[in-house]
């Protein structure tokens, strides 16, 4: 068992923090303010290879493994968590297309997906279905010229910023087998989008409904076959919950680091901070979460590329653990900070905000323990 990563991972981390110091992290705190990430920022990410991390090579993308793509959610998060989630997005939905599209629908747009001059958004939310996703109501009514949408998605990350949206919708009965995926392009006559969203967190990213009013697509954007579309979403889902649980290691490590170069800075009774016992143990307790979140979330990405059967569970707890670790380090780093915490100008309250929605958002930490005790009732 070698719990060391390769020189080529090495490699892909570095890559991604270099770029995620160098281009993201001097403007977070201005893109936050704006409520938008520049759209030139993301064929920049495209150079990189990061448009299509697990698109296969034969489909034109990086053909990296689960654990692979962590490092670099783990790498920019470092930077701005706000912008490494937006970017896992688009990677959920372009591993779907690659994935489960016909050639003819991947010749035409998954150029421009993997070098990021299409950015994509997943709509599966709806106002009134989150974690009973099955339940969504967005209806494609069938017609010989391809499909007509109506109905709404909720908190869709991109909602009026993306050019092309995945969006899971129901051509069939009740249930999740009446449910397809179809790919609908920014400025098709009938999509609409509401009003952006104030976000206690990932404020960069614009949020927004998106809608559907007898919103006419070709048949061709159908992606894959009808009523597998719960299928292909769900099956996303784990690469998601890894790629948010990375962002939320990241943040937190990043946090934890200004915290150690704080702590050696501030004076208190005469020494540095660092130097009291009582925080030393509050450092200790961090590095600790830390380290066993870190090799948790590669055992579960591990296991999702060997295909394990107990991948799924194992998904879910990481995101569970993870996430709710990665928020405990970033609390206790502004409590640590004092009052300067607490302030903007040290980022640190930022990533507190930020952090908080992932453990809700990729099915949240409720909806993950209820996961994990399924799959030991069934193994029993």
């Amino acid at each position: 068992m070698d719990f060391a990563l390769t020189e080529e991972q090495t490699a892909i981390f570095d890559m991604a923090f270099a770029f995620g110091q160098e281009q993201i992290a001097p403007h977070a705190r201005d893109w936050e303010a704006q409520g938008t990430i520049p759209k030139a920022l993301w064929p920049q990410v495209g150079e990189l290879g990061f448009g299509g991390l697990y698109v296969s090579e034969e489909g034109g993308g990086a053909g990296l493994g689960r654990l692979d793509a962590t490092l670099v959610f783990e790498a920019l998060s470092m930077a701005c968590p706000s912008v490494a989630a937006f970017l896992s997005i688009h990677n959920m939905c372009a591993k779907m297309i690659d994935s489960f599209a016909d050639d003819a629908l991947k010749a035409r747009v998954m150029p421009d997906v993997i070098g990021l001059n299409t950015v994509l958004s997943y709509c599966l939310t709806e106002p009134g279905s989150g974690s009973d996703a099955a339940a969504l109501k967005t209806r494609a009514e069938k017609s010989n010229a391809g499909y007509a949408l109506n109905g709404s998605k909720a908190f869709i990350s991109g909602g009026g910023y993306s050019d092309a949206y995945v969006c899971m919708v129901r051509t069939g009965a009740e249930g999740p087998r009446g449910i397809s995926t179809v790919y609908v392009e920014d400025g098709t006559p009938g999509l609409s989008f509401g009003a952006l969203e104030e976000k206690m967190g990932w404020r960069s990213q614009p949020t927004a409904q998106v809608q559907f009013d007898d919103c006419k697509i070709p048949a061709g954007n159908l992606i894959g076959a009808e009523g597998d579309g719960f299928k292909y979403a769900m099956m996303g889902l784990d690469g998601g919950r890894l790629n948010i649980s990375a962002c939320s290691l990241g943040a937190a490590q990043t946090a934890l680091n200004m915290t150690l170069q704080y702590m050696g800075e501030r004076k208190a009774f005469g020494k540095s901070i660092d130097q009291f016992q009582a925080l030393q143990f509050r450092l200790a307790d961090m590095e600790i979460e830390l380290q066993a979140a870190r090799t948790f979330l590669r055992q579960a990405a591990w296991k999702l590329d060997q295909g394990a059967p107990d991948a799924t569970k194992f998904c879910a707890m990481a995101k569970k653990f993870v996430t709710e670790a990665g928020s405990k380090v970033v609390d206790q780093c502004l409590q640590l900070h004092g009052g300067y915490g607490y302030l903007a100008d040290y980022g640190i309250e930022k990533l507190v905000r930020d952090l908080r929605v992932h453990q809700i958002l990729e099915g949240t930490n409720e909806i993950m323990r209820m996961i994990v005790a399924r799959t030991l009732l069934a193994e029993r």
